[in-house]
């Protein structure tokens, strides 16, 4: 194990966490909120001399660097990350348990949106601008965003392949241009293009810009923090139907962007995929619409928070219009199926990927004509293209992982006595990276009432559901840690 590359590599993830509190500083001096200014100019200090430690002690790393080391160092950096990102939540006050600082900032930089706040509005604005920030830098994933911007060695794609495959979401990795560095910093390209443009939008339809930044941060990272305390209920129907758009943008693969691009349009129009992921959304919204049209005045707005929350929990970001608590048990029922899905692959969506669950129906369909036919040799394709077996065995073996791990946290959670619902649905919430469940943890309430030991289980589910499972499970492999 190459440990002073990995502690090289989170040393660099801490200089980059010091230096990204540094807006969320001057914006609580810019509004003379002097304990919070306190609280990241001290977090900043400890960042960054925590950060130089590592540095200093891991100075003459070798440049040998694999698989096992990439998924080791994902999963370490994104602890990390969140360990310190928690600071400066705890250190003002306004999160006075450490357990609950480090559940709310690790729910942003996880993209989930899941709260223990109490009362958003009373936060202040320098904790407001932090924690959905937290959405946008995670959304794309911190080690991507180092791979974009700093060179760790001269040649980075030795190491670049082992982290952005241990990082990215989706069953394979695919590059946009043959450096994967280069990579990197296309889809981050796009990424900022498309937030700018949310942030243009939104406030053309009369957002506030603070208000719009924070949002646009939660919709590109898919996170689902709000700036008010029924998210984004009290805003016109012009910002709903924008952010129903934009959360839809951001859940496609970013492949897709780069395709059209180069004006390669029938590739994206035959994509398997997004046409998976918009039927979905399309048979999703048409449903909830004819299940709640009698809940509200016309037909239109029925359509608009059937939309919103189909876009909303198919993306994994967990913004809110309506109180789906409330709809009928077939909607709610359909609302937990939906969080199952997710977004498409290479999106910043979390869910089990639209790809992914294209391979599990293709396989199930595949092996039961190999029941009638044994004989019979057939490959799984998507668009048109043979589908490599190990992708097909590694999806079925993340699917397995995925059950078993529901399956322990609900029985976990489940000593808090909370309903059956509400226990499973906030298991469901926090793996896939959605935010609000139902009853307790629905979309007007939180999870400030979660024990401890349910709040450090749900913390581990929101990693192992942005982390793709692996990532966090190696840590607790004993193989992992042996010499090879």
């Amino acid at each position: 194990m190459n440990y002073k590359m990995i502690g090289r590599i989170n040393a660099l993830i801490l200089y980059i966490a010091a230096i990204f509190m540094l807006p969320a500083l001057l914006i609580s001096l810019f509004c003379r909120e002097s304990r919070t200014a306190g609280a990241f100019g001290v977090s900043m200090l400890v960042t960054a001399a925590a950060a130089s430690l590592l540095m200093l002690l891991c100075g003459k790393a070798q440049k040998r660097f694999y698989a096992r080391e990439g998924l080791v160092c994902v999963g370490l950096c994104w602890i990390v990350i969140s360990l310190f990102g928690a600071l400066p939540l705890y250190l003002s006050g306004e999160f006075p348990a450490y357990i609950d600082a480090l559940f709310e900032i690790t729910s942003g930089f996880t993209t989930t949106g899941a709260s223990v706040c109490l009362n958003v509005e009373e936060l202040s604005r320098g904790v407001l601008y932090w924690r959905s920030f937290s959405h946008w830098l995670g959304g794309m994933g911190v080690l991507v965003f180092v791979l974009a911007i700093i060179p760790i060695n001269g040649k980075t794609d030795g190491f670049s392949v082992h982290l952005l495959r241990a990082e990215s979401p989706g069953p394979d990795t695919s590059k946009l241009v043959p450096r994967m560095r280069q990579t990197a910093a296309i889809s981050y390209l796009i990424y900022i293009v498309l937030t700018v443009l949310d942030v243009v939008v939104l406030c053309i339809g009369g957002m506030p810009f603070f208000d719009a930044l924070c949002t646009a941060f939660g919709t590109a990272g898919t996170g689902g923090f709000g700036t008010r305390a029924d998210s984004i209920a009290s805003f016109n129907p012009f910002i709903q139907n924008t952010c129903t758009v934009f959360m839809l943008l951001f859940g496609v693969n970013f492949t897709c962007y780069f395709l059209a691009l180069r004006r390669q349009f029938k590739a994206v129009l035959f994509d398997e995929e997004l046409r998976f992921y918009l039927g979905e959304f399309a048979l999703a919204t048409i449903l909830f619409s004819v299940l709640i049209y009698r809940t509200y005045p016309t037909l239109g707005e029925a359509i608009r928070h059937s939309a919103f929350t189909t876009s909303s929990i198919m993306t994994t970001t967990g913004f809110v219009t309506a109180d789906f608590d409330k709809w009928p048990t077939l909607a709610k029922a359909a609302l937990l199926l939906l969080m199952l899905g997710g977004a498409c692959a290479g999106s910043t969506g979390g869910g089990i990927k639209a790809r992914r669950s294209l391979i599990l129906i293709k396989s199930l369909r595949r092996n039961v004509h190999q029941y009638l036919h044994p004989n019979r040799v057939q490959s799984i394709r998507v668009n048109g293209k043979p589908l490599d077996e190990t992708v097909v065995r590694n999806t079925n073996i993340f699917f397995t992982a995925y059950i078993l791990i529901i399956a322990a946290s609900f029985l976990v959670i489940s000593a808090d006595r909370f309903s059956l619902t509400t226990s499973f649905a906030s298991v469901m919430a926090c793996i896939n990276n959605i935010g609000p469940g139902l009853e307790v943890c629905g979309p007007i309430g939180n999870y400030a009432a979660f024990s401890v030991v349910s709040k450090v289980v749900l913390i581990l589910d929101m990693l192992i559901g942005r982390l793709e499972i692996f990532p966090i499970l190696v840590l607790f492999s004993r193989s992992t840690w042996k010499r090879l």
